[in-house]
């Protein structure tokens, strides 16, 4: 089932979560180990993310250099299909720009079709580490909107090859929007006439960037429907639960943690500290944004479904 529909057709705020692929090595059994906590919650679509491979170069005999393979995760398909199949619930692939070229995007979009997967979030993606700013695939994609495009032409039964009367795909389309913007962008208008884009090509929903303050969600959402953004819009939560995270997530997401929050978590002095802060502001924001009758709620586990399981159970 598609996303919107599960939205449309939903009588209350709906849960979602998102789960990591595990690292190459590990087994299934690992993202089951955190999915099942969870699943009393009756989430009606799981995310799974995508990460890019990465690579070093290292020095070989004579000077030669070896590109070598790290941190690589299995790719989000079979994923996808295990979950459904295990938990009969729809899952969402994310389906990203870098290191794909058109051709690739299709062979896997074909994948996801034949497994009966109808659903996928459409990302740019992030630059690896080695590039100081994303570059795309060779006859890839530079931005989420042309991804999204190519979907929709699928859709439609445009393919790449040149044969006619190719059998439509039926996709769902999700995109990433950016309560805080998104930190490439110029300014706030210009993310949101970008995001306008996605929505224009064909995004049935948009899922958001994580926050800490619910006034920038529902700000955004203003800002969104003044401009004829008028897709569901989903807000996307993780809780902070280390000391790491204080300073981690607003460098690395680029949002802001508001006054009362940090005031909070500047006097925790350990693990167990934040965990605990993050767990109580998450209900709080839960709870507020349940209130204010938003489609569905979104976690961003990172594949450790505690905090959330401790939210869910005093809000689902």
């Amino acid at each position: 089932m598609k996303v919107i529909d599960h939205i449309n057709e939903a009588k209350d705020t709906l849960f979602s979560f998102e789960i990591l692929p595990p690292l190459k090595g590990k087994s299934i059994q690992s993202i089951y180990n955190g999915i099942d906590p969870l699943m009393e919650f009756k989430p009606k679509f799981i995310n799974v993310t995508y990460h890019r491979e990465e690579y070093v170069y290292r020095e070989r005999d004579k000077g030669l250099l070896e590109k070598v393979s790290i941190r690589k995760r299995p790719g989000t398909v079979g994923i996808c299909a295990a979950i459904m199949n295990k938990y009969h619930v729809d899952a969402v692939p994310h389906l990203i720009c870098g290191g794909f070229s058109r051709e690739d995007t299709e062979n896997a979009l074909i994948d996801l079709q034949f497994l009966g997967i109808d659903n996928v979030l459409a990302l740019r993606g992030d630059p690896i580490k080695t590039e100081a700013a994303f570059k795309p695939a060779i006859k890839g994609h530079n931005y989420a909107v042309e991804l999204i495009e190519q979907i929709q032409a699928m859709n439609k039964g445009k393919y790449t090859m040149d044969e006619i009367h190719l059998e439509p795909t039926d996709f769902c389309v999700g995109a990433a929007g950016y309560p805080e913007k998104h930190f490439e962008a110029m300014n706030m208008d210009t993310d949101l006439q970008y995001l306008k884009q996605k929505v224009d090509m064909g995004a049935d929903y948009i899922i958001t960037q994580l926050f800490y303050d619910n006034n920038k969600y529902f700000d955004f959402v203003k800002r969104c429907r003044a401009v004829g953004i008028n897709v569901p819009i989903i807000p996307g939560l993780k809780p902070i639960s280390n000391l790491r995270h204080i300073s981690f997530l607003p460098k690395f997401f680029h949002i802001d943690l508001p006054n009362e929050l940090s005031s909070e978590l500047l006097k925790c002095k350990t693990n167990d500290d934040v965990k605990q802060v993050g767990i109580e502001w998450g209900i709080q924001q839960t709870k507020e944004l349940k209130a204010a009758g938003v489609p569905c709620i979104h976690y961003y586990t990172m594949s450790n479904s505690s905090e959330v399981k401790q939210i869910a159970s005093e809000l689902f």
